[in-house]
């Protein structure tokens, strides 16, 4: 789930190298990523070519196929781990073993995209070195410059003592339910890992690339009120009090006014109020009628809580609790939250790996990579492994026009992230556990 991102071209490029301080097998990496742009190209029209809308079983499982292809060919044992049970298709999760004494690697991308088949956005075609089409950066940007790292690091020699395991989610998007259930292979790799990399696009801001060490959670709320039905002319009044509306309408303005604070927001998707009230069975459409002279007995809205560390989001979430309870006279109201991304939190451990990040930028004579402001990016799967390894994300492509039609990757930008990973991975897989 990346924001969209707003590039030029200039923007793109990288600074004129200064003298890199690279060792031969790391010389050999940027040779074989420079001499595999074309086949970059390839694997990435192919996987965009195959629809993967989260709810496109069968096309989910076919990019894991193509994926399942790649991932063989490099020595790693891939197995499918089912869905189905969460109304969704699967994770291919491939496993490479390397001598055990290294820092192990997990790398975590997804198959799906937001593009249903029945989407009016469909293709590949390339202008210049931009590539656009459905999940052309989220994600299948990523899982080319997945393969394009191993494919480097194969090359030169270092994947075979590297311990990596590969999670490619099919549901990140539109997560399966329960949660407990479709990310416990991702939960469990994240328990397994010293470090963990994640392959959505590229920050880069009006000053060059950023890494991302933070990015706020998100957790879906359902807020109900209820008040007395009858005559409008008792509005307000000992027997009726003020009716389901104006107590939704209060908890509602309280937050607004009462929550602010850096890192968070509060979002209210979908509301209605009347007599009666309520949502459809998937929650996402509501439904209300009523009169002018009837005082409304049942209103609801849903929306969303995004904070940057567990304890932000809980505190919060007590606070809304807290103001919910302060009812109007004759008003009732309940606050329930759903299972959600968990905050990844700016940590030391994060922070310590950028600069391991920067030190190889600053090899290949790149400029170093600040932090990425976490309110300017959507949550994403590396939140559910950040609190077991120290996590990097952001480490796909540059592009722009996420979720929309007209998406589109930098394409010179896949070559530019597979060497930083390629010999980021082979430093951690050559230090001591």
């Amino acid at each position: 789930m990346i924001r969209p991102l707003l590039l030029t071209a200039a923007l793109l490029a990288t600074t004129a190298p200064a003298r890199a301080s690279l060792t031969p097998a790391e010389t050999r990496m940027r040779t074989a990523t420079e001499a595999e742009a074309t086949h970059d190209a390839a694997l990435l029209e192919r996987l965009v070519m195959q629809n993967s809308g989260t709810l496109n079983l069968p096309g989910v499982t076919k990019v894991g196929e193509m994926m399942r292809t790649e991932l063989t060919a490099l020595g790693f044992a891939v197995r499918w781990a089912d869905m189905r049970a969460t109304g969704r298709a699967g994770h291919l999760i491939a496993t490479h073993k390397g001598n055990g004494r290294g820092k192990r690697v997990l790398m975590i991308g997804h198959l799906d995209t937001v593009f249903e088949p029945d989407s009016r956005f469909t293709g590949f075609r390339r202008d210049g070195d931009r590539a656009i089409g459905p999940g052309v950066g989220d994600d299948k940007g990523g899982l080319t410059v997945i393969i394009a790292a191993l494919r480097a690091m194969q090359a030169a020699g270092t994947l075979k003592n590297a311990d990596i395991m590969v999670v490619l989610t099919g549901d990140e998007e539109r997560t399966g339910k329960p949660l407990s259930t479709s990310r416990a292979d991702l939960v469990a790799a994240g328990k397994w890992a010293d470090v963990a990399l994640e392959y959505e696009g590229l920050a880069v801001t009006p000053q060059g690339d950023a890494g991302t060490i933070a990015r706020r959670g998100a957790t879906d709320w359902e807020l109900e009120t209820t008040g007395v039905p009858g005559h409008s002319g008792g509005v307000f009044g000992a027997d009726l009090g003020y009716g389901a509306n104006y107590e939704l309408a209060r908890i509602l303005d309280t937050f607004r006014r009462d929550l602010p604070e850096a890192n968070l927001t509060y979002n209210v998707g979908v509301m209605a109020g009347g007599t009666p009230a309520g949502f459809a069975a998937e929650g996402f459409a509501a439904t209300a009628s009523g009169k002018t002279n009837i005082v409304a007995e049942r209103a609801v809205a849903r929306g969303d809580l995004r904070a940057l560390t567990p304890e932000q989001e809980a505190r919060v979430q007590a606070k809304m609790q807290a103001i919910v309870a302060q009812h109007l006279p004759k008003t009732g109201a309940t606050l329930t939250f759903a299972d959600g991304y968990p905050p990844m939190a700016p940590t030391p451990g994060n922070r310590a790996l950028l600069g391991r990040l920067n030190t190889v930028n600053r090899d290949l004579g790149l400029p170093d990579m600040p932090e990425y402001d976490p309110a300017k990016r959507g949550a994403a799967d590396s939140s559910f492994v950040a609190a077991e390894a120290d996590t990097i994300g952001g480490m796909g492509p540059a592009g722009g026009g996420a979720h929309a039609e007209g998406e589109w990757v930098d394409l010179p930008s896949i070559q530019r992230q597979a060497l930083r990973s390629a010999i980021l991975i082979s430093r951690l897989a050559a230090e001591r556990r």
